[in-house]
């Protein structure tokens, strides 16, 4: 549960890192559509939010923070497609992200994971 929670976390660190990156260069810089970057970037770090606390239940052992995780996950591999099919840096970021959401997937999906977070138990 500890690695599928330092993924989800992963995961959050770059949400926020990219949202405020995004949010940071269109202060600073002459973006097409500013409205647009500055919804962009908050929309990031929004999202980040959702990763976070599927993390925090994860480590917390919270049969409800399995959800949101995968979801993440499976949220992840298009954008990793996208990055795939892109050029320069985007490739090797796309490796990586396509390795880390498989990675999060497996360990979630593992039937191991639902008897830790007590899903499934009857009572």
């Amino acid at each position: 549960m500890t690695a599928a929670a330092a993924v989800a976390g992963l995961e959050a660190l770059a949400l926020f890192a990219g949202g405020v990156y995004v949010l940071v260069s269109t202060l600073t810089g002459d973006p097409d559509g500013v409205t647009q970057a500055l919804t962009g970037g908050a929309t990031l770090i929004a999202l980040g939010l959702i990763p976070l606390i599927a993390a925090r239940g994860l480590l917390r052992l919270r049969g409800w923070s399995r959800g949101p995780a995968i979801i993440t996950q499976l949220m992840a591999l298009p954008v990793a497609w996208t990055l795939l099919r892109a050029s320069g840096a985007a490739i090797p970021a796309g490796i990586a992200l396509a390795a880390v959401s498989v990675t999060g997937l497996a360990m979630l999906l593992h039937p191991s994971t639902p008897q830790a977070l007590g899903i499934g138990r009857r009572g």
